[in-house]
């Protein structure tokens, strides 16, 4: 692993029963950026964060993270490594309010006082609403205020490492602009990110580096502010243009 890289996959292959998902992924996230997961739907982004999660296990290669081995580590073992892992589905707990979301997210904390006071003003400001909301259902929420909940969840304590999967699906315009800015907030905490996202123009705003991923592989890698500026480029690897997306 090179220095500057805090998570490296080579040769990553995945099956889910007798399909074959990965077909040898080699993937670097550059520590304290963020980095993009790109490609077209069943490209195999999902199953590559799942497989760096160990919620499904390599059958082949290896996953790498601050230098040590985890492929074969399992879920609760990353996850206490500092990773976090925000799925589509977002995996927030409806029934509980969006403080009891938190407390169970804050692995250390037994009740609400052991979590830092000035981390979670930090998140406030990220996202007001998770404080104009504090007390209420989770299931309640907008889905706009259940993925701020989603991500206030895995940053509720320092991680080395973040895992988000589509965060700005089904959002609408307003939302995404205040998820962009969280996620620039992040950034300059030097928080490193592996984001999985559709939307193009939230990429381009967000990302510093990018890897484009068909069929089980990445087929592409480098900065993203290349792509982006780079039309036949996203048109070969993407089918798309950025001025459809802005």
């Amino acid at each position: 692993m090179s220095a500057q890289n805090l998570l490296t996959l080579e040769g990553v292959h995945t099956h889910i029963g007798a399909y074959h998902i990965l077909h040898g992924v080699d993937l670097n996230v550059p520590a304290n950026q963020l980095t993009m997961l790109l490609g077209r739907n069943g490209a195999g982004k999902t199953t590559t964060l799942r497989t760096i999660m160990g919620l499904w296990h390599a059958s082949q290669g290896r996953v790498t993270l601050a230098g040590r081995d985890i492929t074969a580590a399992h879920t609760p073992d990353i996850s206490r490594s500092g990773v976090a892992y925000v799925p589509e589905n977002m995996g927030i707990f409806a029934d509980l309010s969006v403080k009891e979301n938190m407390l169970l997210a804050a692995r250390g904390a037994r009740s609400i006082d052991d979590i830092d006071t000035k981390r979670l003003e930090w998140i406030f400001d990220l996202f007001p609403a998770m404080k104009k909301f504090w007390n209420h259902p989770a299931g309640k929420l907008s889905g706009g205020q259940k993925q701020m909940l989603a991500v206030s969840r895995a940053i509720v304590e320092p991680r080395q490492l973040l895992l988000i999967d589509e965060p700005s699906k089904g959002l609408a315009p307003a939302i995404i602009q205040n998820m962009i800015a969280a996620f620039k907030a992040l950034k300059e905490a030097q928080t490193t990110i592996l984001l999985v996202e559709q939307n193009f123009n939230f990429a381009r705003q967000l990302g510093d580096s990018v890897a484009v991923m068909d069929d089980g592989r990445v087929v592409h890698s480098g900065r993203m502010a290349e792509l982006a500026e780079d039309e036949t480029l996203q048109a070969r690897l993407l089918g798309l243009s950025l001025k459809a997306h802005q």
